[in-house]
């Protein structure tokens, strides 16, 4: 049993929670991501990832898009998690690179903070930007201030920060004289997509991080399925992070729209593509 300590409500559908996990917060890196079981041995698992982790506790960030994730949002501090499995996955290459620009979209800024965290703790000059539809929806801003050598906010409805999309003040980081040494995007895939675009004119190595379409998180389902390069790579097992020039978005995407219409006559509303037919990120 792990023991849920604080709750947070972020905006409509996003919830923060700091659960008692002393063995996986030792041992936790940037990128990775734990499995949640929430009532019984015959509940669904889910992955979600890891935004943080100290003495002992891990915070974790989830949107509530289905049943699994609305019954941990309705547990309260004080009850417990039944199973967190973790930490799993490949955890991001950390090293001095030299300037890194982060991209985060939406829900996606949680997990981009360990890596922010790890970028700068290396000795990379970090940038940070971070979008959202509306300023209601920006996440992690305080955090990310205590890090970042610049951070930029940009909303499509230009409530807060500029009006723009991400790529936008990626595109001017990559046009500048010296360009970044690496980059990193974690969010919904055609933010991600669109990143790599940008990047990939100007010659800027790119990792994206591919947990959005995880579902079981153990290789067994074929959900998270995505061709990289000339290879076949499941991202629970060989990611989340892969090197984004290689990632094939557009099959990824047609693969994640293939049982959309049976997945919004389910009971559980399970949307594996939010956010696909629009760049506003979820």
């Amino acid at each position: 049993m792990n023991k849920i300590l604080e709750k947070r409500q972020l905006s409509a559908d996003v919830y923060e929670m700091v659960v008692e996990a002393p063995l996986i917060a030792a041992a936790r890196k940037a990128g990775q991501f734990i499995i949640v079981q929430i009532d019984t041995d015959w509940g669904e698992r889910i992955p979600l990832t890891i935004a943080d982790a100290a003495a002992g506790n891990l915070t974790i960030v989830f949107q509530t898009v289905g049943a699994s994730t609305r019954k941990l949002a309705a547990k309260e501090p004080g009850d417990c998690i039944e199973n967190i499995l973790g930490p799993l996955g490949n955890p991001t290459h950390i090293e001095h690179f030299g300037h890194v620009v982060c991209v985060g979209g939406g829900i996606g800024v949680a997990p981009l903070f360990p890596i922010v965290q790890a970028m700068k703790a290396a000795g990379n000059r970090v940038s940070v930007i971070i979008g959202a539809r509306t300023r209601e929806l920006v996440i992690f801003e305080d955090r990310m201030r205590n890090y970042a050598d610049q951070l930029t906010i940009v909303t499509d409805d230009g409530s807060y920060g500029r009006k723009a999309l991400v790529t936008e003040p990626l595109k001017e980081y990559c046009s500048q004289d010296t360009k970044p040494d690496m980059s990193v995007a974690i969010g919904p895939p055609i933010m991600m997509k669109f990143c790599e675009k940008t990047t990939a004119e100007f010659g800027v190595p790119i990792l994206v991080s591919l947990n959005t379409i995880m579902i079981d998180g153990t290789g067994m389902c074929g959900g998270c399925r995505v061709t990289v390069g000339d290879e076949i790579k499941f991202v629970c097992v060989d990611g989340p992070e892969f090197d984004g020039h290689k990632v094939d978005f557009d099959n990824m995407m047609l693969r994640m729209r293939a049982f959309k219409a049976r997945e919004e006559r389910d009971h559980h509303r399970c949307r594996i593509g939010l956010g696909l037919e629009s760049a506003a990120f979820q």
